[in-house]
């Protein structure tokens, strides 16, 4: 299972643990809602700590391999990859080439 994934399930498994909690007390649903939110939030910080930097880590390592491979490509269109001539490519056209 994906980090992300993991620490989402955790967030709204932690908001419905809270939010049943206030279930039980006689109050307005919009004001169990925004203290289920803000105290499953201050527990997530806490609880889930481990799984929220492991998602960070794996964010941070899908977005340098992006990096690196934006980078081999860009290298590649500008034809500074190699030094061998490309056998499909086609010879430059200009005003002293004759057809």
């Amino acid at each position: 299972m994906s980090a992300a994934l993991k620490y989402t399930l955790g967030r709204i498994g932690l908001f419905v643990a809270v939010l049943a909690g206030l279930w039980l007390i006689d109050m307005n649903v919009f004001l169990k809602l925004m203290l289920a939110l803000a105290f499953s939030a201050a527990l997530s910080f806490f609880l889930l700590r481990g799984w929220r930097d492991e998602m960070a880590e794996e964010i941070g390592t899908a977005a340098e391999r992006r990096r690196t491979e934006k980078e081999r490509l860009r290298t590649a269109l500008a034809g500074e990859d190699d030094d061998t001539p490309n056998p499909d490519a086609r010879p430059a056209e200009g005003p002293d080439t004759k057809r």
